[in-house]
């Protein structure tokens, strides 16, 4: 990566009139902003369906897109649509926050009217998107209309039969819920097709996309339900530990979040085939791929199956460098960004290095207590050329509203450290875009609340709670000239210009 920078934003807060940011105009728009305020990356966070609390990084399939992210606005184009169908959709009481439960209710039976009037099964296109994803689609949709026959049970609630994927059963669901089936497969070539649409044009003008990929799927999941042999699963599919992360200054109780583990002597023996599928098709989605909690590939956090939290659980060895080595072997040298925060050991440190992947530096570690990790890793002057710098992430607070919360003392230590004591501290976030913007890092990327002065109120989320994460969204009137200017002299000013 030369010298450069880029703005996290996720696609579900673009701003559109029917309740969620979605692959519409507004994407587009997004793009050109992106490249007249001199951004070469757009960061955004994984692109899969989402389950109960809404979380991206708890997705129904590791492949599979959003439907959600389907633009009303192109299907009404085609014809499959009508305005009046749609205005029903338009939900902006609050445009800034999103109603995902309006959006399951409302959304669903608009896109089966479009899949109902598209005579998808004479598209030619559709035929061959079908047959080359046949892989994981297959599976996938069956996984989808099964659940809808079950009233969106998870898959371990579903009768036997189909729940451990008896032959017979299969056979009689495929015919049984055909159109069903049939409508998953049609969303999934809507998506991809707009997708890759947008990506082009971002492409074109310059502007890279660096997508998101969690290191665990979900249980509740087409991947666990057709590939129990991958996971660390009993006799009757039941997991025998889950993943999660020690109890730490955030969270007292650690984080469970119940993802299976994987069986990596498996994996092993088989060349990580799955693997190396999983990344070669997230390289064609994405310019480049950051990789969520990089660390448990060196070392992962086990805990008891039936634990009420993180607190028995136990760090077990991962698969290390061998994993990368046949990922490289296989696919070649790729752009990845390895996410390697937390309880970062050295032997994480040196999986980082010997894989060559970019880690990544977070300032609001550099002066919160809170951190598990070192400090000094965090503080600008210590970076390397060789990662990417973010004032937070999308589970952090916005820096403004971290920078209210953290302690009388770190608050003056982070002054100090920007030898700036007079400035008032609602303009304080601009010096610490600056402060990392100005650093050695090869990538810096700025979350879209921080570079608007956001407190949190517009936090993406709160890792170990639900109900109120990932519904933060932007509206058409904060993408001002006057913020794309300031972005763009910043970049200017610190050598982070990459394609003008």
């Amino acid at each position: 990566m030369n010298r450069s920078a880029g703005i996290l934003l996720s696609i579900t807060s673009l701003p559109s009139k029917y309740g969620i940011g979605c692959f519409s105009k507004s994407a587009y728009d997004f793009v050109d902003w992106l490249k007249e305020a001199g951004q070469s990356y757009w960061q955004i966070l994984p692109l899969g369906p989402t389950s109960y609390g809404d979380s991206p990084y708890q997705s129904f399939s590791t492949y599979a897109g959003n439907p959600y992210f389907i633009s009303l606005e192109a299907l009404i184009e085609e014809g499959v649509l009508s305005e009046e169908e749609c205005a029903g959709a338009e939900m902006e009481e609050e445009p800034s926050v999103i109603d995902y439960k309006l959006m399951y209710e409302e959304r669903y039976p608009l896109l089966r009217k479009a899949y109902e009037r598209s005579d998808i099964s004479r598209n030619q296109e559709y035929v061959r998107f079908v047959e080359e994803n046949a892989w994981w689609l297959k599976d996938y949709a069956l996984f989808m209309a099964v659940k809808g026959r079950f009233g969106g049970a998870p898959w371990t609630e579903w009768a036997e039969d189909i729940r451990l994927r008896w032959n017979n059963a299969i056979d009689y669901y495929r015919e049984e819920l055909y159109f069903d089936i049939e409508f998953q497969q049609y969303l999934q070539f809507v998506f991809y097709r707009q997708w890759f649409q947008l990506k082009n044009y971002a492409n074109s003008k310059g502007v890279q996309l660096i997508g998101d990929i969690p290191i665990y799927v979900a249980m509740d999941s087409a991947d666990v339900w057709a590939n129990p042999g991958l996971f660390q699963l009993d006799e009757t599919n039941t997991p025998v530990a889950v993943a999660g992360c020690p109890p730490d200054g955030f969270a007292a109780d650690g984080q469970l979040w119940g993802n299976p583990l994987y069986r990596w002597d498996y994996h092993r023996q088989t060349g990580y085939a799955w693997w190396i599928r999983r990344l070669d098709h997230c390289f064609r989605l994405y310019d480049v791929v950051r990789i969520d909690h990089f660390r448990g590939f060196d070392e992962y956090f086990s805990i008891p199956y039936g634990a009420k939290t993180a607190v028995s659980g136990h760090w077990e060895k991962g698969p290390g460098m061998d994993l990368f080595s046949k990922v490289r072997e296989a696919l070649g040298q790729r752009e990845v960004i390895a996410e390697d925060l937390g309880y970062v050991t050295d032997s994480v440190r040196q999986l980082v290095r010997d894989s060559g992947f970019p880690g990544m530096k977070v300032l609001e570690f550099a002066f919160d207590s809170r951190d598990s990790g070192s400090a000094n890793d965090y503080l600008p002057h210590n970076y390397t050329e060789n990662c990417v710098a973010y004032t937070g992430t999308h589970d952090n607070e916005t820096i403004v509203g971290w920078f209210d919360s953290i302690t009388t003392e770190e608050q003056q230590m982070a002054r100090d450290y920007l030898c700036n004591q007079h400035t008032p501290k609602k303009y304080l976030y601009k010096s610490f875009i600056s402060l990392i913007m100005a650093s050695r890092a090869n990538l810096c990327i700025i979350p879209m609340q921080d570079y608007m002065g956001c407190g949190n109120k517009a936090r993406m989320n709160r890792p170990s709670t639900v109900g109120t994460n990932w519904k933060w969204r932007l509206k058409e009137q904060d993408l001002t000239k006057e913020l794309q200017q300031e972005i763009l002299q910043m970049t200017k000013r610190y050598g982070r210009m990459n394609w003008q």
